[in-house]
Parts: C-alpha cells; sequence; structure tokens
C-alpha cells in the first residue's frame, strides 16, 4: 500500500470516533444511573470507561500493527493460543455481537413504542403487570421487524459505502449535539425532594459494587475500539499517528459522552433518570416541545436500523471467513448466485439475533450478557500482545507501532475486563453462567469436530 492511500491523523482519528459512537449513549446513561448511589460514582464510572478504552485501543493498535488480519480475530487467537480458543472465542464474538444488534433493536423498539402508546415511558401506566408485558411485546415485536426487515433487505444484495457509513457517523454526533442544546436554554430540575443524605450510609464495597456494575453498562457504550485492530498496518507513520489518533479520538468521545449525560442530568435530573428509558427523546420534549420528541425518536430509529444493517452484513462474512479456513461447515460459503449474498450465514446470524430477543426480552439482560461474553473476548485478544511481542520482535519499529509505557496499558485493560466479568457473576449470576456454558459448548464442538473430522483442521 503506499503512503497516499494510507490513512492520515484525520482519518485514523474518524475511525476511532465512528467505531465507538453508537446507540449505548441514548439508553445506557439510565443503566449507570439506577447502579450508582451518587453522581460522583456515576461520571467516575464514564471517565474510568473512557480511560479503559484508550488502554485498550492503544493495545488492539500494537497488535493490528504486528500482525494485520482479516476475517475476525480468529488468526490472532490461532496465533497466540491453542485452536480450541480461537473457534470458542471467535463464535463467542459472534454470538456477543448478535446480542449487541438485538439490545440495540430493542432500544429502537422502545423509542418507536413511546410515539405508537404515549403512556409507555409512564411508570404509573407501567406499574400494572398487564401494561407492562403489552409494551414491552410490542418493543420486542419491532425489534424483531426491524431484524427481518433488513434480513430481508441483505438477502438481496444490498451493499453499504463507506460514504453512507461516514453521513450516519455526521448524524449520530449531530444528535449528540442537538441532546446538548437544552444545557443552554432548560432550567435545572426541582431537587427540593431529593435526599442526598441517604448516600453516607453505603459502605465502600456497596460503592464499589455499584461502580462495577455502571462499568457494565459504559462498556457496552464505549465498545468498538478493539477494531482498530484491523487498521495497524494502515496507517501513515504509525509510531506518530495511531498513538495521536487514539489519543484525539478517545478524547473526543469523553468530552461528548461527560457533556451528554451532564445534560441528561441537568435537564432531567439524576433521580429521575434512573427511571427515564426514552431519555434522547425526553431531552427534545424538554426544549423543543412533544413533537420534536417524535421526530427525534424516529431519527434514533433509524439509526439503529443502520446498525442492525452493519452487523447484519459484517457477521456472515465472518463466518464466510472462517468456513473458507475450515472451521465452520463448508455450507457458511454458499452465496446466492443472482445477489452474491451469504444466505446460510445471514440466516444463521439473523436467526440467531433474534432467537436473543426472544429469550432475554428486554434490554437489561441482553447488556449483561452481551458485556460478559465481551470480557472473554477482550481479556483473550489483548492478552495475545505478550506474546506477540516476542514472536515479532524482529519487525522494524519504523513499520510498526509500539507503545509507549508496556506493560501498563494491557494490565490496566485487562484488570478492568477483569473486574467487569466478575461483577456480571457476582450481580447477574444467572447470565453469567450461561455465557461460561456458551463458551465451553463452542469448545466441545471444536473437539468434537476435530475428532470425526481429522483431515479438517484449522489452517
Amino acid at each position: 500500500m503506499s503512503e497516499k492511500t494510507k490513512l492520515s491523523l484525520f482519518d485514523f482519528t474518524m475511525i476511532v470516533v465512528s467505531l465507538v459512537i453508537g446507540m449505548g449513549i441514548f439508553r445506557t446513561p439510565l443503566n449507570v444511573a439506577k447502579a450508582s448511589p451518587s453522581v460522583f460514582v456515576f461520571f467516575a464510572a464514564w471517565i474510568a470507561g473512557g480511560l479503559i478504552a484508550f488502554c485498550g485501543a492503544l493495545t488492539y493498535a500494537e497488535i493490528g500493527s504486528r500482525l494485520p488480519v482479516t476475517g475476525g480475530y480468529y488468526k490472532i487467537f490461532l496465533y497466540a493460543y491453542h485452536p480450541s480458543i480461537a473457534f470458542a472465542v471467535n463464535c463467542l464474538i459472534l454470538v456477543s455481537n448478535a446480542a449487541s444488534l438485538a439490545g440495540v433493536a430493542i432500544v429502537g423498539g422502545e423509542y418507536i413504542t413511546g410515539i405508537l402508546i404515549p403512556h409507555a415511558k409512564d411508570i404509573v401506566y407501567l406499574a400494572n403487570p398487564e401494561n407492562a408485558q403489552h409494551v414491552q411485546n410490542v418493543q420486542n415485536s419491532i425489534a424483531i421487524s426491524a431484524i427481518l426487515i433488513f434480513y430481508g433487505i441483505n438477502l438481496l444484495g444490498l451493499k453499504m459505502s463507506a460514504r453512507t457509513q461516514n453521513v450516519l457517523t455526521v448524524i449520530k454526533i449531530s444528535l449528540i449535539l442537538l441532546l446538548i442544546t437544552p444545557l443552554f436554554f432548560s432550567a435545572p430540575p426541582d431537587i427540593s425532594h431529593a435526599t442526598p443524605e441517604a448516600i453516607r450510609h453505603f459502605t465502600f464495597m456497596e460503592y464499589l459494587k455499584a461502580f462495577g456494575v455502571g462499568l457494565v453498562a459504559v462498556s457496552f457504550t464505549y465498545g468498538g475500539y478493539q477494531q482498530t485492530i484491523n487498521f495497524g498496518a494502515e496507517v501513515k507513520e504509525p509510531n506518530k499517528i495511531i498513538p495521536r489518533g487514539i489519543f484525539f479520538g478517545i478524547f473526543i468521545i469523553i468530552s461528548l459522552y461527560l457533556t451528554i449525560n451532564y445534560a441528561y442530568i441537568h435537564v432531567i435530573g439524576f433521580e429521575q433518570l434512573k427511571s427515564s428509558t426514552n431519555i434522547a427523546a425526553i431531552m427534545a420534549s424538554k426544549i423543543f416541545g412533544e413533537n420534536a420528541e417524535r421526530v427525534l425518536s424516529v431519527l434514533l430509529f433509524l439509526s439503529v436500523l443502520a446498525y442492525v444493517n452493519v452487523l447484519l452484513m459484517s457477521n456472515p462474512r465472518v463466518m464466510f471467513a472462517m468456513s473458507e479456513d475450515k472451521i465452520l461447515p463448508a455450507i457458511f460459503k454458499k452465496r446466492n448466485t443472482r445477489t452474491d449474498a451469504l444466505t446460510v450465514s445471514l440466516s444463521v446470524f439473523a436467526f440467531l439475533c433474534i432467537i436473543i430477543v426472544v429469550w432475554a426480552k428486554k434490554f437489561d439482560d441482553i447488556l449483561s450478557f452481551s458485556i460478559f461474553l465481551d470480557c472473554f473476548g477482550m481479556i483473550l485478544s489483548a492478552g495475545s500482545i505478550f506474546m506477540l511481542r516476542k514472536k515479532t520482535a524482529h519487525l522494524s519499529s519504523k513499520d510498526i507501532f509500539i507503545m509507549k509505557w508496556y506493560p501498563l496499558q494491557p494490565i490496566v485493560f485487562i484488570a478492568a475486563y477483569g473486574f467487569v466479568a466478575i461483577s456480571l457473576l457476582i450481580n447477574e449470576t444467572k447470565l453469567s453462567l450461561i455465557g461460561l456454558g456458551v463458551l465451553s459448548g463452542f469448545i466441545l464442538i471444536y473437539f468434537a469436530v476435530q475428532k470425526f473430522s481429522p483431515d479438517k483442521k484449522p489452517v
């Protein structure tokens, strides 16, 4: 690749921003607030999440620079670990991505349900179990419909261009900036009924537990930076541009996230935020009126559809790559001769997304399940840097990116995700055990396939 075609500082910074900023910031602040006993813990979780993301992005950038890969993380895991781990974790990432898609689709369903059922965010209305069940059914039906619609579109061979993705990124950032504007026009909420003295009774362990629960939702919102693993060899002057691009990108993201969360608390109120599902729509209605709430809900739903479409396009291609490496059966390479769509891989992934929506039903459950699965992929993939440094010590420092202060960044990152995994195991034991079962199941499948098909070993 020539220097002219390689990524500049601006290009790489925008890639980092676009990889991270998604739909989470329009929903997960509710989860963080609900878990936080104070505003301090709330913001501490967001700042810590940003610092973890910074350490992770640097780690993944060096991994990608030392071992450029395509088709998912499989080859990195294979290079650093046993093939069974490579197979199991790569499959685990696919399940996690399906859970993320399902969760985001439910978020979109929540916003559209707020338009279809005006009382959907009314606590008094939802106090009736029948009403709450009806709202949940509508949300999940919308989520499943979105998946099916874009499953059908992808079967027709639709491809999303990079230009469209850039436009969607600008739209997302514009929505965040739009939601910040109430800071300049809206008065703070009435906090006369708040009881801040109650938080003085929390012990250190209770604060630590609350921080861990909040960090789960924060991790979901900051996710995406790990994709910098795919760009390490495509950047001009990697030793200079990669750390600068990651620093500027994460700085922009942290600044936007902290500002919009401050806007949420300033306009909605910290206590009210804990029970406000459609927080972005509520923000819009506070300053621009009820019609603006409807318009913003539709725009957010369109952003959800774009995310659904992107994952339905990308993940079947990972399955195709795994099939080419003979990790998955050859049928996963099957294409439609007319549209070139990966019919089997696409169908399996879409079906998995729908199963997760039906099984989990609630965004909070999908969030916990997805992040617990992510913890394994994050810890093991980041841990590969220790082996990669030994195996690629011969590479020139002029051609690759090398972290300063190593091994501080990967150690902080791995420790943080270990803390998140333990927090989930304690607080969401059932979902975590299911996640462990899924991981164990994939490892058993690998050895079963190897036993009965010894000639089909991964390459």
